[in-house]
């Protein structure tokens, strides 16, 4: 059986993400009409196009692989190796004019996610990173914050809505409080604040697999650490924790003794 050549794969991610930023762009400029799907969640044209160009780019370099994307389903392959493909994460703020949203990309090789790649098209930032090959942002390695103290740490979240609705969220409000500061960016600008430095931990609840699959090996690329709340590795769960490794248990503690 052929062996999966992750410098190619990892070329590959990034392009891809190239690819669905350029495709992209011209719609947010110009604005684009809004529908909504049946589970309630919009759509635009923009996804759309960004999700045909990041297939194709994948097709062409991995024909036999399979494909999880977020607007036309599931795909068949090979069942070792998949690609998990959000083409426009925070597609509400994207429809409003928005900064903070862009295409997320990870391939998963037996079970484990090996690559991922994601983009802030309006920022002109793309990530991307490869087990044992680091974690880049626009060709430069990326590493992550060295605060250790939880009350020197910027606390960065998803839908904060989600989070304070759930069994954890009296927890989530005492991680607000007794941080040193909280941002609350979301969508991909929410875990690229922890990538670029910018913050020590990023919280996330309530969203699909193909928004937390890049994250689990950007992040520990980057030096940084990615679980879910109950402490496993899992992308399943709808839920992350990803820090700089510093603060991570004490999240961790923090969620569990809700």
């Amino acid at each position: 059986m052929k062996k999966l050549d992750l410098p190619h794969a990892l070329d590959v991610a990034r392009r891809a993400v190239e690819a669905a930023s350029r495709v992209a762009l011209p719609h947010w400029e110009r604005g684009v009409a809004v529908e909504t799907k049946s589970d309630d969640t919009p759509v635009t044209a923009a996804d759309r196009a960004a999700e045909d160009a990041i297939l194709a780019t994948i097709r062409a370099a991995f024909p036999d692989h399979a494909i999880l994307a977020e607007e036309t389903g599931a795909h068949a392959g090979s069942a070792r190796t998949r690609w998990i493909v959000d083409p426009l994460d925070g597609t509400r703020g994207f429809a409003r004019g928005g900064a903070f949203w862009g295409p997320l990309l990870a391939l998963e090789h037996e079970g484990e996610v090996v690559v991922g790649a994601c983009a802030l098209p309006v920022l002109g930032k793309h990530y991307w990173g490869a087990r044992g090959l680091g974690a880049y942002r626009d060709g430069t390695k990326l590493a992550v914050s060295r605060i250790a103290t939880w009350k020197d740490a910027t606390l960065s979240l998803g839908e904060l809505r989600r989070m304070l609705a759930m069994p954890e969220g009296g927890a989530v409000a005492g991680l607000i409080t007794s941080s040193a500061s909280t941002r609350s960016f979301g969508d991909p600008a929410a875990p690229a604040m922890v990538l670029d430095g910018r913050a020590e931990c990023w919280l996330e609840a309530g969203v699909k697999t193909w928004d937390l699959a890049p994250f689990a090996v950007l992040l520990e690329e980057a030096g940084g650490r990615f679980t879910c709340w109950d402490g496993t590795r899992s992308i399943e769960t709808g839920n992350a924790i990803g820090t700089n490794g510093l603060v991570h248990e004490h999240v961790l503690t923090a969620l569990r003794t809700r």
